[in-house]
């Protein structure tokens, strides 16, 4: 076990397990797939290829646009990693002076989501640093270097249903229970993807695709250009499954854990010594609702089915002894019990895109609108300014035909920690959703999409831009344009 401590590049602390010994696998030969023609199931314009929570965005925001959307989705629900995967806990939306940056299509889920599903500070707290406040807040999940931030805790499944139910307000084709499981390309473009399901392997045609997988698995399989380097020092390369306790008393255990600072430290240092992989909780959108985003795993990979699943093994069996300890030695805890292990495994980092763009930590100190930003991002500590998000990450250097969106869009591995995180991944996901309907409308090519309308297009969507991009992609244009005339 190693613990990663917080620093101006990182707001977590967190410990970190390594893995088990891992048993090679055995060669067990091959076996040649016949050839065979498969029908095909669906033509639209968009296809979208994942509904977390880039997917769910991207699908909402091309249909939005007026484009004809499919999107295609393993499980039975939306939401992805914020409902099924239980990362409930949604991080900073505002930037250190309070300012809400991420907003369109996130904004438009949290106005919509019932009061009793969302937990957090009043508006007018966003960005306080009134002592009282700030030291309430950081014990709920919503307070960093002394800020309180609009970081809140929501009810997976009413955003699960709200989720489904924009997408369908939109004419959205939802297809559940579908597995994408190999992209179509001619001639350097993505011309659509096969997909597994009940019914066997069919076909869905597309004029663009938008990957939304989360691990890359369309692009990767396409032949696009990606990276897969990690920070040794930060958890975004760990996995694991979270899970709730049922029948707590948060306000008590947060008493305890704050008003008794050595005892809280003896109970972590005994649970380790008990427990092996262990956790701390956190607050939920409930106070009889305990979050346990689930003991970090470093060292498997999230493309290897072996490392998968034990992952979820070790998961499962640290949330049955968590219940054990917690019951018998955590105040707010005597009457606790299991109530849901998530769905779906919490995979933080598998490969990210090779794009035109990136996000970069060479620009984290700069802040300045990169000409083609389609969203803000709040920074990581009060030490930086907002940083922008580039047209650019999503689209990839060679391959046509295809978006990138979500946590596997390019950026490097410092940048990875926080544009992995939900609400960039609405971002992206709006971005991704609004750039494909233009370039369908306008028979160009994603690549060649016009920045300034793109700008234009997202604002109109509520996106949060700064005045600076779109006036450098305005110039850029001009300046095109004029080379075009020459």
């Amino acid at each position: 076990m190693k613990t990663v401590a917080r620093t101006d590049e990182r707001i977590l602390s967190s410990d970190i397990f390594d893995r088990d010994v891992r048993v090679q696998r055995p060669d067990h030969g091959q076996w040649s797939e016949p050839g065979r023609d498969i029908p095909v199931y669906h033509r639209c314009q968009v296809l979208v290829v994942g509904g977390g929570p880039s997917g769910t965005a991207a699908a909402a925001a091309a249909a939005r646009q007026g484009a004809d959307v499919a999107l295609l989705e393993r499980y039975n629900h939306l939401g992805g990693l914020s409902t099924g995967g239980l990362v409930i806990w949604i991080d900073r939306m505002t930037d250190w002076e309070g300012q809400l940056v991420i907003r369109g299509f996130a904004e438009e889920l949290f106005d919509r989501l019932p009061k009793d599903a969302v937990a957090g500070p009043a508006r007018e707290d966003w960005g306080s640093t009134d002592d009282a406040k700030a030291s309430h807040w950081s014990q709920r999940t919503a307070s960093y270097h002394g800020i309180v931030t609009w970081s809140p805790t929501i009810d997976p499944e009413r955003l699960k249903l709200l989720s489904q139910e924009i997408v369908l307000e939109r004419k959205v084709k939802l297809i559940y229970h579908s597995w994408a499981a190999v992209p179509i390309v001619q001639d350097g473009s993505v011309k659509g993807v096969v997909f597994e399901s009940k019914e066997g392997r069919m076909a869905i045609m597309a004029d663009v695709v938008v990957d939304a997988t989360g691990d890359g698995d369309l692009f990767a399989r396409a032949g696009a250009a990606f990276v897969n380097d990690i920070e040794e020092a930060d958890v975004h390369h760990c996995m694991n499954t979270s899970w709730l306790f049922g029948g707590v008393d948060m306000n008590r255990w947060i008493e305890f854990k704050a008003g008794q600072p050595e005892k809280f430290s003896e109970f972590m240092s005994k649970g380790r010594g008990q427990v092996g992989l262990f956790e701390r909780p956190f607050v939920s959108w409930r106070n009889d609702i305990a979050l346990f985003m689930g003991p970090r795993q470093s060292g498997y990979s999230a493309l290897d089915v072996d490392d998968l699943t034990a992952v979820e093994v070790r998961s499962h069996r640290a949330m049955a002894a968590h219940l054990d300890y917690f019951k018998a030695h955590a105040p707010g805890f005597e009457d606790a019990f299991l109530m849901l292990s998530a769905p779906q495994i919490g995979v933080r980092h598998a490969r990210r895109l090779t794009g035109v763009g990136s996000v970069l930590r060479s620009q984290w100190p700069v802040g300045l609108p990169l000409f083609d930003e389609i969203g803000v991002s709040p920074a990581v500590s009060p030490k930086f300014p907002n940083i922008s998000i580039p047209y650019g990450a999503l689209v990839p250097e060679q391959l046509d035909g295809l978006l990138a969106c979500g946590r596997h869009i390019s950026c490097d591995r410092n940048s990875h920690g926080f544009m992995r995180e939900i609400p960039q991944c609405w971002i992206t996901g709006q971005a991704a959703g609004v750039a494909a309907a233009l370039a369908v409308q306008t028979g160009v090519a994603p690549r060649a999409v016009d920045i300034a309308v793109l700008q234009a297009a997202l604002q109109g969507q509520g996106v949060y831009l700064r005045p600076g991009a779109s006036a450098n992609a305005a110039s850029r244009t001009e300046d095109a344009h004029a080379n075009l005339a020459i």
